[in-house]
């Protein structure tokens, strides 16, 4: 499908889903006298893509009304004919992509979608980031349950080309994330991804959890998951 550049945001206290604006608010700033200035959410690289895919007739709609009615709350949102780019802190971020697979999948049917979550480095610039700097990483967001059964396919990409007198091991990001992801969902070895099974916010949260706890000894790490949202073949088995 195709569909026209829009950018959604919104600031505290406005309403949610207003097309057309190209920044989102952020909160009031700190005095400089407080602490220092942190990078923002661009020049660390936070972010991520979303791509919607519903199996329904009408999933212009769907697509459409779930980006438009999600909560936005302190992202910046652009969506153009291939798949949606969201920033912002990691929280912000995380708890968008979880009201809009909500919005989506409570139209009914078959839901997948594609998330693909990146910090660390600005894809679309230069990036200025020394390879051995590490970036603040944050609690894994508190999701409330769904009751929505989510199934996906994870894979976990700690990009750690090592630093002076180390070499970069990153088998053992990834083997830390799947090892705790086994105290959240049901997890299974499968080819090139590993499978996630159980509730939506649990789901979400293990891929985001694995994502924040690489990035605590690796720079840039990407994550990508295709979620499964009431598949029928659940109902054959």
């Amino acid at each position: 499908m195709t569909l026209p550049p829009q950018t959604l945001a919104s600031t505290p206290g406005s309403t949610p889903g207003t097309l057309g604006t190209t920044l989102a608010g952020a909160a009031v700033a700190p005095r400089a006298s407080d602490q220092p200035a942190r990078p923002s959410p661009a020049e660390l690289g936070v972010g991520a893509r979303l791509s919607l895919h519903p199996h329904r007739d009408d999933f212009v709609d769907v697509i459409v009304g779930a980006l438009a009615g999600a909560r936005v709350r302190d992202v910046e949102v652009t969506t153009d004919d291939v798949s949606t780019f969201v920033r912002g802190t990691e929280d912000a971020v995380v708890r968008y992509l979880f009201d809009v697979l909500l919005a989506a999948v409570g139209a009914g049917g078959h839901l997948v979608a594609h998330v693909h979550l990146s910090r660390g480095c600005p894809g679309e610039v230069d990036c200025s980031l020394a390879d051995d700097s590490l970036l603040f990483s944050g609690d894994v967001p508190t999701l409330p349950a769904s009751g929505v059964r989510a199934a996906a396919h994870w894979a976990l990409y700690p990009l750690d080309d090592g630093g002076p007198g180390r070499t970069g091991d990153h088998m053992a990001a990834i083997t830390a994330a799947i090892d705790a992801a086994r105290e959240r969902v049901d997890v299974t070895s499968e080819h090139f991804v590993t499978r996630l099974d159980g509730d939506l916010a649990d789901v979400l949260s293990t891929v985001v959890a694995g994502w924040l706890g690489a990035g605590r000894s690796v720079r840039h790490v990407v994550t990508h998951a295709t979620i499964s949202l009431g598949s029928p073949s659940w109902d054959a088995r």
